[in-house]
């Protein structure tokens, strides 16, 4: 500790230095040209001979990663957004005096360089500088000699460092900003309409969560962050936005672990005159049209496990997956305390206050949700864990609902919408019983909702989909922290 303060209390004597030269050490005067794939991209296949004909030069700035210093010459490597060069300095050729200030740079400084385009005896694309300017004296040192960062508190709670410092991370965040691109260019082809609905909803709705309240001082009203934008996305199919979508941002007020931050991104859409059949092609071209932009296959790997995109996927129901990875018999299905036995018997301590779907729904995510590694749509949920959506046609005891598991994680939730008014207020008020049994996550009540279907709203299916999981399986990252810049932490001991 004592020698990182010494390192720093260093860093502020050049700084000070600077200034009593009059140079400032954090100007805004330094017209960048090029980027450093630029110049790789235009020279990196000529050869000494065919650089030095071509006489190239190149401005760019950016981070000092590196420094070989040899007295009257030194060798920098920097960084920009694009990657890293060399750069080449040589006291007699930048000057004397500028090379006495050049010799007052640091590592985690930011310069910029003007110079001619060559390659070095050991054949690297190199700038040899005529020019270098500091423009940001950088005041503490990069972390572990600049090497990498390898703490993962550190990364996560100090994610600048973690993206000076690892490469990789960076290609992470800009895939995910390439994968939430293909979304909208996917779904705007399909003449969906990207729509943006409140963050703050005096009715949390749309999900079996619990919601973070705030209050309103104006108003002088309780307002919930926002669980989902479903309820409000549907108000607009009613109001005729037929195809619609929001890439949104939900809260949810539960545990955090690798699949799970209080704070994520959904993407969630609604197609009027479609199924949840539909949705389930709809979802496996999208997919699979983003794996193909994006990597170049539809066949990848998330930790260790090879994952074949490629439709259609696989498809089997609630039922029938409790059936196949368990001895269960089929009654549990339709008696609550056989379904409780059952539980029990598997080591479960569910509450008695729990409805007997939901009874079902703890069963089916103990014994058979993590055996789904490849992509497999689990379908016909039972009907109390699945309040705003469609019965089954043939078994009204179920509804048309599908969750999209990869790798024993859901990925997308998506049904066939309930569209009778006089039914969705009856699964309200069921939500209510249940809530006042216990059930924390139950439904809230929505008159207004319920009043908008009155209006009447055409046969729709809808799906939400997790964003942030969707791109830790793209970009094979093991925990959800490593996909959000700026993750939920515990504040720092002090």
């Amino acid at each position: 500790m004592q020698e990182k303060l010494s390192e720093v209390q260093q860093r502020i004597s050049k700084l000070e230095a600077l200034r009593q030269m009059g140079i400032n050490p954090f100007p805004n005067d330094f017209a960048v040209k090029n980027t450093a794939k630029e110049i790789t991209d235009r020279c990196g296949a000529l050869d000494k001979e065919a650089l030095e004909a071509k006489n190239e030069t190149a401005i760019l700035a950016g981070r000092i990663m590196a420094f070989r210093d040899f007295g009257k010459a030194s060798f920098l490597h920097i960084q920009d957004r694009t990657g890293r060069i060399q750069v080449y300095i040589r006291k007699d050729l930048i000057g004397a005096d500028a090379y006495k200030i050049f010799r007052t740079f640091d590592i985690g400084d930011i310069v910029g360089v003007e110079g001619k385009v060559f390659r070095t005896k050991t054949k690297e694309l190199t700038i040899e500088a005529k020019i270098i300017r500091l423009l940001t004296k950088s005041l503490m040192p990069l972390p572990e000699k600049w090497h990498g960062l390898t703490s993962v508190e550190t990364r996560y709670r100090q994610r600048y460092l973690d993206l000076i410092a690892n490469p990789e991370v960076r290609d992470i965040f800009i895939k995910r900003t390439r994968i939430i691109q293909l979304i909208r260019e996917f779904l705007n082809k399909m003449d969906f309409i990207e729509v943006e609905t409140p963050m703050m909803q005096s009715i949390p709705g749309g999900a079996a969560a619990r919601p973070f309240k705030t209050h309103h001082n104006a108003l002088d009203i309780d307002l919930f962050l926002r669980i989902a934008p479903e309820l409000y996305l549907k108000r607009l199919v009613i109001g005729g936005f037929e195809r619609v979508y929001e890439i949104n941002r939900n809260f949810r007020n539960e545990g955090i672990s690798t699949q799970h931050n209080p704070e994520f991104t959904m993407l969630e859409f609604y197609q009027a005159y479609a199924t949840f059949d539909d949705l389930m092609v709809l979802t496996e071209e999208m997919i699979g049209f983003i794996a193909k932009e994006l990597l170049g296959t539809v066949v990848i790997e998330y930790q260790g496990e090879k994952i074949d995109l490629t439709p259609p996927w696989q498809r089997i129901s609630v039922k029938d997956a409790v059936l196949k990875y368990t001895d269960a018999d089929g009654e549990i299905f339709t008696d609550k305390k056989m379904a409780m036995a059952f539980a029990k018997k598997l080591g479960l301590n569910i509450p008695e206050a729990f409805s007997h779907g939901k009874v079902i729904l703890e069963i089916f995510e103990h014994v058979a949700e993590p055996k789904f590694t490849q992509p497999t749509f689990v379908t016909h949920y039972p009907l109390e864990v699945s309040p705003l959506s469609r019965k089954n046609e043939k078994d009204p005891a179920i509804v048309d609902r599908f969750e999209l598991l990869v790798c024993g994680r859901e990925i997308a939730n998506a049904f066939s919408e309930l569209n009778d008014p006089i039914d969705q207020n009856e699964r309200f008020i069921q939500q209510l019983k249940e809530k006042e049994a216990g059930d924390t996550e139950a439904h809230a009540m929505d008159e207004d909702f319920v009043r908008a279907l009155e209006y009447g709203m055409p046969p729709t299916a809808g799906e939400g989909i997790g964003i942030d999981r969707l791109v830790m399986l793209l970009t094979n990252s093991a925990s959800i922290r490593d996909v959000i810049l700026f993750p939920q932490l515990r504040p720092e001991k002090s």
